[in-house]
């Protein structure tokens, strides 16, 4: 724009002096009109001269204005790529933490993970080494008891053979409760504990020695069920086997109830329920004590 100012600019001097020169020269007709034509270039001038001084004092404003925008523009940019970078930034620094906690993570968990295996292992190993030990005290106990009974068998005295063998011979022929054996023994003149150590150590089944007891009492007298379980008590047996001797014999408790009624007659008088009575007093039932009253004719 400053350029094509200028050009005008010359070509109205230029003009200006042409018609001015031509004033000169020409006619009084021409000069007139030279005159008037150079007038009009110096017009020409002068405005273009106002004009170009306008634009040149309004150049500085919008190249001002100009460079201010592209200043802003700039700065908006260069703001914009600030925070891009800034947020890119932020981005990678809090992938960064992530990457550090996920590692924190993994490693507390790697160490937990660790730190397990190792209490189990020590646990595993604790509790072998305690099953170790249990089973040598164990196998150490067996040796001891062993050793003992060893020790007790080689020290064993005339009088305690002598008191085996006859719990063996008397245990043969009849049948005993253990405490009645060792009464029997003591009765032969062995000690309390010869006696003992003589029953002791004999094979024995005091269930058994109770159902012979049982069974050798009901072939010679009557007895009811009950009455013959306090029996067996009374000879020294346990009421669990003295129970176990009763329940495994054959036997009939209404005859024994009838037997029974017949032995109290054999010496004695009764009433029909004075009879039921009494039976039912050594431990019959009360139907056991009918049936045995009715069998003798009361």
């Amino acid at each position: 724009m400053e350029s094509f100012l200028v050009i005008l600019t010359l070509l109205a001097l230029a003009g200006m002096v042409i018609f001015f020169v031509l004033a000169l020269v020409k006619g009084k007709g021409n000069r007139r009109r030279n005159f008037a034509k150079s007038g009009g270039c110096l017009i020409a001038l002068i405005v273009i001269s106002i004009i170009g001084g306008s634009m040149i004092e309004e150049t500085p404003a919008a190249e001002k204005a100009t460079a201010e925008s592209s200043a802003d523009a700039a700065q908006e940019k260069a703001q914009e790529v600030e925070e891009q970078e800034a947020k890119k930034a932020d981005e990678q620094a809090q992938e960064e933490q992530e990457a550090e906690e996920q590692a924190e993570k993994e490693q507390e968990a790697k160490e937990a993970e660790e730190k397990a295996k190792q209490e189990e292992e020590a646990k595993a190993a604790e509790e072998q080494a305690q099953k170790e030990q249990e089973a040598k005290e164990a196998e150490e106990q067996a040796k001891k008891e062993q050793e003992e009974r060893e020790a007790e068998e080689a020290s064993v005295t005339v009088s305690q053979e002598q008191a085996i063998k006859t719990a063996d011979n008397y245990i043969s022929y009849t049948a005993f409760s253990k405490s009645g054996l060792i009464e029997q023994l003591e009765f032969e003149g062995f000690s309390t504990e010869e006696a003992t150590y003589g029953v002791e150590n004999i094979t024995v089944d005091w269930q058994e020695q109770a159902v012979k007891s049982a069974d050798n009492y009901i072939s010679y007298t009557a007895f009811s069920e009950s009455g013959l379980i306090e029996q067996l008590e009374f000879e020294g047996f346990s009421t669990e086997e003295a129970t176990y001797g009763v329940e495994n014999i054959t036997v009939d408790w209404q005859e024994q109830a009838a037997k029974a009624a017949q032995n109290y007659l054999d010496y004695t008088s009764f009433s029909r329920q004075g009879l039921i009575d009494q039976l039912i007093f050594e431990g019959y039932s009360t139907e056991h004590a009918t049936y045995g009253a009715d069998q003798v004719g009361l």
